[in-house]
């Protein structure tokens, strides 16, 4: 293994939703390890503008309900980098006028049912399955950003949680056919991440719940899952195939209501 094994000299790189929160502070970070990205998103325009920021990068137009569209991005990837080592899928259908609408099952639109699984199931299929002959050359990897819903029932996003923890199947089934190929195949489930799509789809008050049960000081940072995403994508995770890396500051981690219990404990039963 090489001194520095969470560089990334002399690897390219795909990054689905790279014009988001989570998707650019992974192509930052991948970038400053010496990884050339593409940021792959549908917001093609703010993709363009992000990508200028970083040495190297490319913005790719993507549209996650088009297989063509998908099977492009792979290959300008490739056409414009000349090999492709790492596709990390973190693009995922998060319009903040359609959260409202993403409930519990009794009360679930079978359009949007489709939809939601359409864009962040399908989608990433079709990427790992478009990507995989070029990571197989490259002896390559797929980190799928997930979530800590894919792990735990709630009473609301069971398209989007359901969506997700599909992908976890998907990751490791890839794993086990993929990996005597030389393709590793992992996730990473984030809690809430401070992003902008977070504060546009979810109020204070709800946010304050989840950081009251987060065992950290605040809610995770767009920053803290790149770290968990480009670590997973690098040679110091060459041992770890099929495995899905929590990072959710321990909100899933410990017995319901621990914040009541912290409160009762402490002597404050108010």
């Amino acid at each position: 293994m090489q001194q520095d094994a969470i560089r990334l000299d002399g690897k390219t790189a795909i990054i689905t939703g790279g014009a988001g929160g989570i998707g650019f502070a992974t192509a930052r970070l991948m970038t400053m390890r010496g990884a050339r990205v593409a940021l792959a998103d549908i917001a093609f325009d703010r993709a363009q503008e992000l990508a200028r920021q970083l040495p190297g990068a490319i913005a790719v137009h993507l549209d996650l309900e088009n297989e063509t569209s998908i099977e492009a991005m792979v290959a300008q990837a490739v056409a414009e980098f000349g090999q492709l080592d790492i596709l990390n899928n973190t693009a995922a259908l998060l319009d903040p006028a359609l959260a409202p609408l993403d409930g519990d099952v009794e009360h679930m639109g079978t359009d949007l049912w489709d939809r939601i699984m359409a864009v962040n199931l399908r989608g990433t299929m079709i990427a790992c399955r478009a990507a995989l002959p070029h990571l197989r050359e490259t002896r390559g990897n797929i980190v799928n950003t997930v979530s800590n819903l894919a792990l735990q029932g709630h009473l609301i996003q069971a398209a989007y949680s359901s969506s997700k923890a599909a992908i976890i199947q998907l990751t490791r089934a890839i794993a086990a056919s993929h990996g005597k190929q030389g393709v590793r195949c992992n996730a990473v489930a984030p809690g809430m991440t401070m992003t902008a799509a977070l504060f546009e789809a979810f109020p204070a008050p709800l946010r304050e719940v989840v950081e009251a049960e987060t065992l950290r000081d605040q809610l995770g940072e767009p920053e803290d899952i790149a770290e968990a995403i480009a670590f997973l994508a690098s040679p110091a995770a060459r041992n770890i195939t099929g495995q899905v890396l929590v990072s959710d500051g321990g909100c899933a981690s410990h017995v319901p209501g621990i914040d009541r219990f912290r409160s009762f404990f402490s002597g404050d039963q108010t």
